[in-house]
């Protein structure tokens, strides 16, 4: 069930972004909506991993130990240095697992 789930809120966050972001489709939004949908994905992907960063079956996890939140400090870090994408996701998920095995 959770693969429909997550399947289906794929298809629902791309049927929005490409109907109200195509430039090819007669739909105009004003301004600033136009702007707004551009944080969608940020904003989506923060409501989802946020909860597993700190929390794990409705405890908080421990942050000196959180294997977790150092990969997403990690991943940060990366994000602001290295502007290729793959490459912050490979060196993210590297020091995931690196600090996972560690603690």
């Amino acid at each position: 069930m959770s693969w429909l789930l997550l399947l289906s809120l794929a298809g629902i966050v791309f049927f929005n972004r490409y109907v109200f972001l195509e430039p090819r489709l007669p739909v105009r939004l004003p301004l600033f909506v136009h702007q707004a949908l551009k944080y969608a994905a940020p904003c989506l992907l923060t409501a989802i991993c946020g909860p597993i960063i700190v929390a794990q079956d409705g405890v908080l996890r421990v942050f000196p130990d959180n294997p977790y939140f150092w990969g997403t400090v990690f991943s940060v870090l990366f994000a602001l240095f290295i502007r290729n994408t793959v490459t912050v996701v490979i060196l993210s998920m590297v020091m995931f697992y690196l600090v996972g095995s560690v603690l």
